[in-house]
């Protein structure tokens, strides 16, 4: 079923959480609460993730939307959506526009709690929607060469997320504006084939070029 593009029709922001599901301070609880439209899926027993499970709660999300979405998942929710990727394999013009995959965690690694082992291998069916990585560069759960790999092998834009630790609520961020920005990014359709893009670098430099206001947040 092809989607339209029409203003009314509007993205939703699907929010794919990980293991825990995501806290009221995590980035992910501050979207939920502030964008519109936007919803979190419930992929049910967060601490005790069932692969086939969960890509079907994902699915069964995706379809009832009812209108174009664009996923944006944490951790482990991103191997969530690289499975459905497979399982599915959609088109460019299905109801998934764009995916924004947040800190996704090493699921192959030796020292992988047995939770994320669940979903390995990393299935290596490219997105065929733009996707963009964001990776911490001290991410206890995967080394940024390896997330950068992951990138690679989903064909996905690779974005330098700075010293984040796992992109979560302990990293302090909150609402996170420059995920915001990345999000605006996939939600217009319109992510430049430019240099990666680097927290508190060319961001700014982007901003202005683009003509995009900062979020209120950063004001």
């Amino acid at each position: 079923m092809a989607y339209t593009s029409r203003a009314a029709d509007a993205p939703l922001t699907l929010l794919v959480p990980g293991l825990n599901g995501s806290g009221p301070d995590h980035w992910q609880s501050h979207w939920e609460r502030e964008l519109d439209p936007c919803a979190r899926v419930d992929l049910g027993a967060w601490d005790d993730p069932h692969r086939n499970s969960w890509v079907n709660r994902l699915n069964l999300a995706i379809h009832r939307a009812g209108r174009p979405v664009i996923l944006v998942a944490h951790s482990l929710g991103c191997h969530v959506v690289a499975w459905w990727n497979e399982y599915e394999r959609p088109t460019a013009h299905g109801p998934v526009r764009g995916a924004l995959l947040v800190a996704p965690p090493d699921v192959e690694g030796s020292e992988a709690d047995g939770r994320l082992a669940r979903f390995a291998p990393v299935m290596r069916t490219a997105m065929p929607f733009p996707s963009i990585v964001a990776a911490s560069r001290d991410d206890p759960y995967i080394g940024f060469d390896r997330a950068r790999r992951l990138a690679r092998i989903w064909k996905s834009r690779f974005v330098d997320a700075g010293w984040l630790g796992h992109i979560n609520a302990d990293s302090g961020i909150h609402g996170w504006p420059f995920g915001r920005f990345l999000l605006r990014q996939l939600t217009a359709a319109a992510i430049p084939p430019a240099a990666p893009l680097i927290a508190g670098g060319n961001y700014e430099t982007v901003l202005r070029a683009r003509g995009t206001p900062r979020p209120a947040a950063e004001r």
